[in-house]
């Protein structure tokens, strides 16, 4: 599927995120043809014993970049968009100051997107610490 630069603004995402949804704790860092990157500043709330980044965190974090990406396949703002599915693999623990997620889409039909995402600490995009696949329903117009 070959993606094109999205006229949707990564300056309009974060107005979104600050506006729609202000306690994540997640913001769009990067967006491109067919991918969002999403950012989590890791605190002491999100960490398990051991020291390592809770899978609730993990994974809230893959939901928030693959709500990202749907707005760049879309190509606008629809925060109407919801999860349908989202399942994740824990690969590594992840240990680090910075959660990102990478979602890349894979399809988008007349009523969802799906994509798959990567996640990682820190500057270590090759050290992929989880990945999960997902599907975004699309809202039916009235």
């Amino acid at each position: 599927m070959a993606f094109v630069d999205p006229t949707v603004s990564l300056t309009e995402i974060q107005e979104v995120i600050a506006a729609s949804f202000p306690g994540s704790g997640n913001t769009c860092t990067e967006i491109g043809p067919g991918y969002a990157i999403a950012r989590h500043d890791v605190g002491d709330g999100d960490i398990r014993p051991g020291g390592f980044i809770s899978g609730p965190t993990q994974f809230s974090t893959a939901d928030a970049a693959l709500w990202y990406a749907t707005f760049v396949a879309l190509d606008r703002i629809e925060t109407m968009t919801l999860t349908s599915e989202l399942s994740i693999r824990f690969l590594r623990p992840a240990v680090g100051s910075v959660l990102y997620a990478r979602a890349d889409i894979d399809m988008v039909t007349r009523r969802s997107v799906v994509g798959t995402v990567r996640m990682w600490c820190d500057d270590e995009p090759t050290r992929i610490t989880s990945t999960a696949q997902g599907t975004y329903a699309i809202p039916i117009p009235k």
